[in-house]
């Protein structure tokens, strides 16, 4: 397992097909022709996790405007995804994928530290996906406060 960094700016975006909190299978290529910004996360639940999801959900009628959809991704399970959601009144779509496939197709999979410990987890990371679906923008090892701000800021600009 490799914790290189690559960037995939100019590269088509991986094609994944994951299952949102109620079960139903949701495909990249259905949000072709939109704005897509896509973005991993570490775990349901945890403080920076929230304050990213109510941030995007936030400033989802801004994306709206700029014809952007927003699509949060963890290993979390749907059930949990659906009790995240209904408890800070989510208003974004978030899949599951607990094989890590997309996660790791996506280099959001790695090492990370914590207490001095060392292990591999969800490293939190954005893509903004063009309607071609490619990428024109990733940020990686996101810092919560003040991100979705910057994602809309630099889709206003290349827009």
């Amino acid at each position: 397992m490799t914790t290189e960094k690559r960037t995939l700016e100019g590269t088509k975006a991986n094609e994944f097909c994951l299952p949102d909190s109620t079960g139903q299978i949701h495909c990249l290529s259905e949000f072709k022709g939109k704005w897509v910004i896509l973005y991993f996360y570490p775990k349901d639940n945890t403080s920076g996790c929230t304050r990213e999801a109510l941030d995007f959900t936030q400033n989802k009628t801004d994306f709206a405007a700029l014809d952007a959809v927003i699509i949060g991704v963890s290993k979390d399970n749907p059930a949990s995804h659906a009790k995240f959601i209904s408890k800070h009144n989510l208003d974004i779509l978030l899949l599951s994928n607990e094989s890590r496939e997309v996660i790791e197709k996506y280099g959001a999979w790695g090492e990370k530290k914590l207490y001095g410990k060392t292990y591999f987890g969800t490293v939190r990371s954005t893509f903004l996906i063009n309607p071609q679906q490619i990428i024109v923008k990733q940020w990686s090892k996101v810092k919560v406060n003040g991100h979705a701000d910057e994602v809309i800021k630099f889709l206003n600009g290349v827009k």
